[in-house]
C-alpha cells in the first residue's frame, strides 16, 4: 500500500516537471494557419466561360442551353492539369447553402458564374466569399442542373457532389480575398446566363400581403417544405420574384422585413429549374430600412357594407371552355394567352397561365358584365382564388365604372385584393379573398382580374371561382 502511494506521488513530479518544461513564460505555438499560394502555371488556368464553352459544343449549340439538363461534358485524367478559377460568392454560414459552393469569375463586374458541388459541410471556415479559389477540372464533369451551369463529378448521367476525401485534392484556396461589389440587376434583366451570380436588387420590398400585421418568417410557416418562397417585388417595374429561403437556414424564423430597401443576393432557380429565384447568404445582406413602401393606391371605401345579399354572382359553370357570354376576355398585348375554364372535382372555375406560351409581354383582362351598384349600399366584393406554380404575383383586381369594351380606354381603380401564395412547383388550395368593401362605388360596376405576366419569367397560374358582389 506505501509503495502504491509512493508510486502515485513520483508520478505526479513527473508530470509537474514535464508541463513546467513546456511552457515557458505562459508562451504557447499557435497553429500555422497562412495559406500557401498555389503554385499553378498561367497556361493551366481556365475561365468559367471556358467550361460553358465546352458544354455548349457537346449540346451542339453555338451557345449554352440551360434547359438541357440531359448533355454533359467531362474532363479526363489523362489530359493536362486544368485548374478553373474564380471567386466565391455564397456561404453556408447561415444554413441557405449546403453542399454547394456558387463561384463566379471575378470580385466585380462578372459576366458567368457556377455551381460547385462537393459532399462536405460547413464549407465557408475556407471558402468565404471574396476567396479566390482554383477548381482542378481533371475527373469532373459539367451540365446543366437544376436550370443552372454546375460542377461536379458524373454519377450516371447526372452531374453530382464531388466526394469528401477528394477536397484537398481539387479545390486550392488563394491567399487572394477580395470584396465583392454586387452587379446591379433589375428583375427585367433576369437571364439564364446571369444565374450563379452575386447581384444587388435595389429598390424592393416583400409583398404586402406577407409582412407588416400578417407577417410572415422568412422559412417557418407551416407550408414551407424544404424552402420558403416569398413573393419580392420591384418598385421599379412593379414585377416580383420567388425569394427562397431554406427551411434549413438558422434565420429560418426571423420575420421578413417590412420596409422597402435593397438586398445582396445570389440569382438562381428553384429545385425544377424552371422559376428564376433570389437567395441571400444571410439577413444581413437585406438593407429594408425605408417606411414608405411603393404598394399601389387601393380604392378605400370607408362608408358601412357586409350583412347584405347577393346581387351578382358567377361561378363559371356551364361555359363552354372559354370565359365569354358577358364578360370581356382580352389580351392587350397580342398574344394568345387568355383566360379559359378549368375543372376538378366537379368545380368549374376560370383560368389562366403563361406557362410555355413564349410570351414576352402577357397582359390578359377579365372583365365582368356591368353590376347595378345605385339600387343598394354597403356593397362587397368577395371571391376564390388558387395559386399554383407561383413564381411571383402577378393578379390584381380592378373596378371601372366607364369601362366600354376597351380595357385600355377605361379609368380603373386597384381594390385591395390579398392574392394568396401558392407552391412554386404544384397546386395550391382555394382561399378566399375579401370580402372587399365597394360602397363607395356608384353607378354600373365593372370588375377585373388583370394577369400581367411573361413567359418564362413571370407564369404563375391562377384558378379564380365563386363571384359575389352583395349590397342591402
Amino acid at each position: 500500500m506505501k509503495t502504491l502511494k509512493i508510486n502515485k506521488l513520483i508520478l505526479l513530479l513527473i508530470g509537474l516537471v514535464v508541463f513546467n518544461g513546456c511552457v515557458e513564460d505562459d508562451d504557447f505555438d499557435t497553429p500555422n494557419t497562412s495559406i500557401v499560394e498555389p503554385n499553378i502555371p498561367e497556361t493551366s488556368k481556365v475561365q468559367i466561360s471556358a467550361l460553358a464553352g465546352e458544354l455548349s459544343q457537346e449540346q451542339g449549340n453555338t451557345s449554352l442551353d440551360y434547359n438541357d439538363e440531359d448533355t454533359t461534358y467531362s474532363y479526363t485524367f489523362n489530359e493536362n492539369d486544368l485548374f478553373m478559377e474564380g471567386y466565391v460568392v455564397s456561404s453556408d454560414e447561415g444554413g441557405n447553402f449546403f453542399e454547394e459552393i456558387i463561384i463566379q469569375d471575378n470580385f466585380e463586374n462578372p459576366t458567368i458564374g457556377i455551381k460547385v458541388l462537393i459532399d462536405v459541410n460547413p464549407l465557408f471556415v475556407r471558402y468565404e466569399p471574396g476567396r479566390k479559389v482554383y477548381v482542378k477540372l481533371n475527373g469532373l464533369s459539367v451540365g446543366i442542373t437544376n436550370g443552372v451551369l454546375t460542377l461536379g463529378v458524373l454519377n450516371g448521367n447526372e452531374v453530382d457532389k464531388i466526394p469528401s476525401a477528394s477536397e484537398s485534392d481539387i479545390i486550392f484556396r488563394s491567399s487572394t480575398i477580395e470584396t465583392l461589389v454586387p452587379m446591379p440587376l433589375e428583375f427585367s434583366n433576369f437571364t439564364n446566363d446571369k444565374t450563379n451570380l452575386f447581384v444587388q436588387l435595389q429598390d424592393v420590398q416583400f409583398n404586402r400581403n406577407i409582412v407588416g400585421d400578417n407577417a410572415q418568417t422568412y422559412a417557418s410557416e407551416e407550408s414551407d417544405e424544404f424552402d420558403g418562397e416569398r413573393i419580392l417585388e420591384s418598385c421599379v417595374s412593379g414585377t416580383s420574384v420567388i425569394f427562397s429561403t431554406s427551411t434549413f437556414a438558422d434565420f429560418k424564423g426571423l420575420t421578413l422585413p417590412s420596409g422597402r430597401g435593397s438586398m445582396n443576393a445570389i440569382l438562381t432557380k428553384n429545385f425544377f429549374g424552371d422559376t428564376f429565384n433570389i437567395v441571400v447568404n444571410s439577413p444581413e445582406d437585406i438593407s429594408m430600412d425605408n417606411a414608405e413602401r411603393c404598394d399601389p393606391d387601393f380604392l378605400e371605401c370607408t362608408g358601412p357594407s357586409g350583412g347584405g345579399s347577393a346581387i351578382y354572382e358567377e361561378d363559371f359553370e356551364g361555359f363552354g371552355g372559354y370565359v365569354a357570354e358577358g364578360w370581356t376576355n382580352v389580351n392587350v398585348s397580342g398574344g394568345s394567352t387568355t383566360w379559359i375554364t378549368g375543372s376538378f372535382s366537379g368545380s368549374t372555375y376560370a383560368q389562366i397561365s403563361g406557362f410555355n406560351s413564349d410570351e414576352d409581354e402577357i397582359d390578359v383582362w377579365l372583365v365582368t358584365p356591368g353590376v347595378d351598384m345605385d339600387t343598394t349600399d354597403g356593397e362587397e366584393i368577395s371571391f376564390d382564388i388558387q395559386t399554383n406554380f407561383d413564381n411571383g404575383e402577378i393578379l390584381s383586381v380592378l373596378v371601372s365604372t366607364d369601362f366600354t369594351g376597351d380595357p385600355l380606354t377605361a379609368t380603373w381603380e386597384i381594390l385591395d385584393a390579398s392574392i394568396p401564395s401558392g407552391p412554386a412547383s404544384g397546386f395550391g388550395t382555394f382561399e378566399s379573398v375579401g370580402p372587399i368593401n365597394i360602397s363607395c362605388v356608384d353607378g354600373t360596376a365593372y370588375f377585373a382580374f388583370l394577369y400581367e405576366g411573361s413567359d418564362p419569367s413571370a407564369t404563375t397560374r391562377y384558378h379564380v371561382d365563386n363571384i359575389v358582389v352583395t349590397g342591402n
